[in-house]
C-alpha cells in the first residue's frame, strides 16, 4: 500500500512537472541563482584582445593594509569572493576568499544594466539610436500596443517605462524568473503591455534594460556581445575574455542580468566612469552622455512617489555616501562596482550573498563594503 503511493506521488509529480512552462522547469532545476553559473547556460564570448592589454599596476602600498577582524568576518558572513580596492590606477587592496581567485568570471547580475547603458550612449554618439527620445518603435516597429507607443529610449534608460514587469526572483512564476531561466526573451519583452504612464515615476523594472538591449541591437545591426567586444571590451583593453549568457543557443543576450567576467576586469567600467567615458586618450563614450549617465534624472519621482529620484541615472545607480556623490554597479548578490571620483579610487565587491536589510534604496552592506574601502584608501 506504501509503495503505491509512492508510485502515486512520482506519477503526479511527474506529470505536473511536465507542464510546467520550460523555464519553470529550468528554475525546479537550477533553484536560485548563483555567481559560478556559466556553464548552465549557452553564451556568447567577449573576445579580449591578446595582443593589447593594460593590467592594473600595484600600488607601492600593495596589500599594505590588514582588515580588523569585524571586517573579515563581515566579508566572510555574506560570502565575499572578491574584495578590489584602486586608487590612482593602481591596485591598493585586493583579497579572494572562499576558493576565489582573479582568473575566474562571476555573473555580476544586474551591474549588467550599466554597461546597457554604455552600449545605449556609444550608439547615440555613432548616429546609429538619432535621439534619446526617438520611441522604441522606431526600432521596433510592433512595440505600439497601447502605451507601448508612448514609450522612449529615455524612459529605458532611465526605469521609467511602466512596463508590467514583477522583479521576484523568488517567485517561481514570475516575470524575472521567466527572463532568466526561459528562452524566449524577445516574444516576453516585447509582448508585455504598459501598465504605467511612461516618464513619471522610477521603477526599477529589469525587462526595460533588456527592451532597450533589443533597441541598441535594432539600430546597430549587432548583436550586444559583438557590439560590447567592439565598443568597449577590447579597447578598455581587458585582460581576459568575459561571457554574455544567452536565453538559448545562439540565441539573446540576458542584458538585464548576466554579463560574466573578472573583479580585475569588470573595475575597468569604474574607470571608465572615473575618466568620463575616456580609455587611455581614447573617448569610447563621449563626455556629455558620461555626464548624463551618471547624473540621477531627477525629473522623476521615486520609487515611493514622493519624491525627486537623486539614485539613480542611465541604468546606473548614484550613491550618497558622507557628502560623496559616487556612480556605480549593483547586482542582486551583491556585486557592487563603485566609482569614488573625490578619491579617483574604484571599489569591486563580488560575492554570493548580499545583506537584505535596506536603508531606502540601498542594501546596508554597500555602505559597510564603503566604510571598509575608505579606511583602506586613508591607512
Amino acid at each position: 500500500m506504501k509503495l503505491r503511493i509512492v508510485l502515486g506521488v512520482i506519477v503526479v509529480a511527474a506529470v505536473v512537472y511536465c507542464s510546467l512552462p520550460y523555464y519553470a522547469r529550468q528554475a525546479l532545476i537550477h533553484w536560485m541563482p548563483v555567481i559560478d553559473d556559466l556553464e548552465t547556460f549557452h553564451r556568447h564570448t567577449v573576445r579580449h584582445d591578446p595582443d593589447r592589454v593594460w593590467n592594473w599596476p600595484l600600488s607601492a602600498d600593495y596589500n599594505r593594509c590588514q582588515l580588523p577582524e569585524p571586517d573579515v568576518h563581515y566579508l566572510d558572513s555574506l560570502h565575499t569572493v572578491a574584495f578590489l580596492v584602486i586608487r590612482h590606477d593602481s591596485l591598493l587592496f585586493e583579497t579572494y576568499r572562499d576558493g576565489w581567485n582573479d582568473t575566474l568570471t562571476s555573473n555580476i547580475y544586474s551591474a549588467t544594466k550599466t554597461i546597457v547603458g554604455m552600449l545605449a550612449g556609444i550608439a547615440l554618439d555613432e548616429g546609429k539610436i538619432q535621439s534619446l527620445d526617438d520611441p522604441v518603435s522606431r526600432y521596433i516597429p510592433s512595440y505600439r500596443k497601447g502605451m507601448q507607443a508612448d514609450v522612449t529610449i529615455r524612459h529605458l534608460l532611465t526605469m521609467s517605462g511602466g512596463m508590467a514587469w514583477d522583479e521576484a526572483y523568488s517567485s517561481l512564476f514570475s516575470v524575472t524568473t521567466h527572463g532568466y531561466y526561459g528562452n524566449d526573451l524577445y516574444k516576453l519583452v516585447t509582448g508585455l503591455e504598459v501598465c504605467d504612464r511612461p516618464g513619471v515615476q522610477y521603477s526599477y523594472r529589469s525587462g526595460e534594460t533588456q527592451l532597450l538591449a533589443f533597441v541598441i541591437e535594432a539600430a546597430t545591426g549587432k548583436t550586444l556581445s559583438q557590439y560590447a567586444e567592439e565598443k568597449l571590451w577590447k579597447p578598455m583593453q581587458a585582460e581576459r575574455d568575459a561571457y554574455w549568457l544567452l536565453d538559448k543557443q545562439d540565441g539573446d543576450e540576458k542584458a538585464f542580468c548576466c554579463f560574466h567576467t573578472t573583479a580585475r576586469d569588470v573595475a575597468r567600467f569604474a574607470r571608465l566612469m572615473l575618466h568620463r567615458g575616456n580609455w587611455n586618450g581614447r573617448q569610447l563614450v563621449s563626455q556629455a552622455y558620461m555626464d548624463e549617465m551618471m547624473r540621477p534624472a531627477s525629473w522623476l519621482k521615486d520609487q515611493w512617489g514622493k519624491d525627486s529620484l537623486n539614485y539613480y541615472g542611465y541604468q546606473t545607480w548614484i550613491m550618497h555616501y558622507h557628502g560623496q556623490v559616487n556612480p556605480y554597479m549593483r547586482g542582486m548578490l551583491g556585486q557592487y562596482i563603485i566609482a569614488i571620483p573625490s578619491q579617483d579610487a574604484i571599489v569591486v565587491r563580488l560575492g554570493r550573498k548580499r545583506c537584505d536589510l535596506y536603508d531606502r534604496e540601498i542594501t546596508t552592506d554597500i555602505t559597510r563594503y564603503m566604510d571598509m574601502a575608505m579606511r583602506i584608501l586613508q591607512d
